[in-house]
């Protein structure tokens, strides 16, 4: 199963600055529909809840620690690993990670590539997506946009 990690991520690493958007990009938007469609998505809970709704035609499953939560349209894990081997049981789909940062860093050491959208600012937030080491993650395409990046990454190999 490839384990995705998909997210717009500042120029300084950062994804998130409390319950407001940083950003508004329509072409980021539609990419993730576009790509994260027919696919499961692994988010935190508090990511869930700023989304405020269940993206549908998605397989969604919700990372909490808190052991009476629930939401309609999604599944509920109580860890990443967890959710990974719920996702685990459509094997021929994509499972993406949305975040937020507590989620991304718990599915760094199961992720296959990395979906970014590199977006070319640097606003204040406490929120910061992993670091990207060139030793551990090699670019294999970027889509030039104004303001914004798409770009993948695979494992370095070796």
């Amino acid at each position: 199963m490839r384990v995705v990690a998909i997210a717009a991520v500042a120029d300084n690493r950062v994804i998130g600055s409390g319950d407001d958007m940083l950003w508004h990009l329509p072409e980021d938007f539609a990419r993730f529909k576009k790509v994260t469609t027919g696919n499961t998505l692994i988010f935190g809970r508090r990511t869930h809840e700023q989304i405020g709704r269940t993206l549908p035609n998605r397989r969604v499953i919700v990372v909490t620690r808190d052991p009476d939560w629930a939401d309609d349209g999604v599944e509920v894990a109580h860890s990443v690993e967890e959710a990974l081997e719920l996702a685990a049981e459509t094997p021929d789909k994509v499972c993406y990670v949305g975040g937020g940062a507590q989620i991304y860093e718990a599915a760094w050491p199961y992720l296959t590539e990395l979906d970014i959208t590199v977006v070319h600012q640097s606003p204040e937030g406490a929120a910061l997506f992993p670091p990207i080491v060139a030793r551990e993650w090699t670019e294999v395409s970027r889509e030039q946009r104004i303001g914004f990046d798409f770009v993948q990454y695979r494992p370095t190999p070796g």
